[in-house]
């Protein structure tokens, strides 16, 4: 391989992001300076944070700008390090971009340039091991407080984030129910996941489904829709119930402001807390959390489901699967096997 291919930003998105939102490139492959590692990408992971990366607006992270690679999360091989700690040919993760190769600084940025475990595959570590699984550790647990005998329900619960979530509540001894799109996803939810309970949110009443599901109401509800679907569960929430919004899909692709729940005042009636996180503040406890999350696969307890396309040239395509509901748990991409 001697060129650095890739795929730039090359307008923002108005409405449902397409492959016409990139442009394929081929550069020269760069050189790592003083203290820097070059990383060759092996897999890409494809998350809906990405979409909002590619909005010219403030946020959590600065917009990815046009005519740059765009950003996504990787684990690749060092094929040249200018740093002691790095040796060429191991396993690293780090944020990475739709390159074959990527320059990166160990010590700056998030989350830096991680080694892989021995042992642990590179589509664990970029799903239940990576963002997605901290994010549902940190924002169920943190944020949810689930008690054993409480009730959680969770939406988007058959991807990445929300089937780990709902696992990690069931575990903590909760009667979980999740809410998916389609007959498929539900029944995974509940013959494999061991979810309590389902609702197709697309040929199910949702406000009505949960009141037959969640007879003692609803604990804690992990958000990562938004929209209608919350707005539903905000009919149904308990004393004290806590509200985790860890995203809100529903409206990602939104050409025009989407309208909030109509039912806030239920927070104020039943004392209930709605609370926002972003991963990064939690990179520092990584460990504990996958510990945990390690412990809970190797004893059976905790499945999961990834979905790896393959070839540099479906990368544009790959992130549109988020958003049209055709990836079954954690969307990745697979660029090329180590060397």
């Amino acid at each position: 391989m001697n060129t650095n291919r890739q795929w730039t930003l090359a307008k923002r998105p108005f409405g449902m992001v397409g492959p016409d939102n990139f442009e394929y490139r081929e550069t020269p492959i760069p050189t790592p300076g003083d203290g820097e590692v070059l990383v060759r990408n092996l897999y890409l992971s494809f998350d809906p944070t990405q979409r909002g990366w590619m909005e010219d607006r403030e946020s959590y992270m600065p917009p990815v700008q046009l005519d740059e690679p765009m950003r996504a999360g990787s684990v690749g091989q060092v094929a040249e390090s200018n740093h002691p700690d790095f040796n060429t040919g191991e396993l690293v993760q780090t944020l990475g971009n739709w390159q074959d190769f990527v320059v990166v600084k160990p010590a700056q940025g998030l989350p830096g340039l991680t080694k892989l475990p021995p042992g642990v595959d590179p589509e664990l570590m970029l799903s239940v091991l990576g963002t997605t699984g901290l994010t549902a550790y940190w924002g169920l647990l943190d944020l949810g407080n689930p008690q054993s005998g409480e009730t959680v329900l969770v939406s988007g619960a058959a991807g990445a984030t929300g089937s780990v979530a709902g696992q990690i509540a069931r575990i903590k001894g909760c009667r979980v129910v999740g809410i998916a799109g389609g007959p498929d996803k539900c029944a995974w939810l509940t013959d494999e996941a061991r979810f309590d309970g389902a609702i197709d949110y697309k040929s199910e009443d949702v406000d009505a489904r949960i009141g037959e599901l969640c007879p003692n109401r609803v604990d804690v509800f992990f958000d990562n829709v938004g929209g209608g679907i919350l707005e539903a569960a905000l009919n149904h929430i308990n004393m004290r119930a806590r509200v985790v919004l860890c995203g809100g899909i529903s409206s990602y692709n939104a050409t025009e402001p989407v309208p909030g729940p109509a039912n806030l005042m239920n927070l104020v009636i039943n004392r209930a807390r709605m609370e926002g996180f972003i991963i990064i503040d939690y990179f520092d406890r990584m460990a504990q959390a996958a510990n945990d999350l390690m412990g809970w696969i190797q004893s059976g307890e905790l499945i999961y489901q990834n979905d790896i396309q393959e070839g540099f040239e479906n990368i544009p395509q790959t992130l549109t699967r988020l958003f049209t509901g055709q990836n079954r748990g954690k969307q990745l991409l697979k660029i090329a096997d180590p060397s």
